[in-house]
């Protein structure tokens, strides 16, 4: 429901009463409201679930970070089953200009 990225300005394109319409169908906060409720978990539990997350957060962000940087020619792998003639020409174009900068003090 928020901004699609950093430098976006959801409010151009949205209006806010269409965020208060999704925001009470907001399927967590009511999974979570329906617990509160039939009082099967209480703050504490949410606070453990939060920490829980906030951990598995920070171990997936450092294994995605450890990750070698992939060739940027792979964006064109498995686009198709079998490539496209269109595909084929933009990934030798792709290669022509990432071979360009070869050599290049950047």
């Amino acid at each position: 429901m928020g901004a699609h990225t950093t430098s976006d300005d959801p409010t151009r394109y949205r209006i806010a009463s269409e965020v208060d319409a999704w925001q009470a169908k907001d399927p967590i906060k009511r999974v979570r409201l329906y617990l509160e409720k039939q009082e099967l978990a209480d703050d504490g539990f949410f606070a453990d679930v939060d920490a829980q997350a906030q951990r598995e957060a920070v171990h997936l962000r450092e294994r995605v970070l450890s990750m070698p940087n992939p060739d940027p020619a792979q964006m064109f792998d498995n686009v198709y089953a079998h490539g496209s003639p269109l595909l084929d020409s933009e990934r030798a174009e792709f290669a022509e200009y990432v071979a360009s900068f070869e050599g290049s003090a950047h």
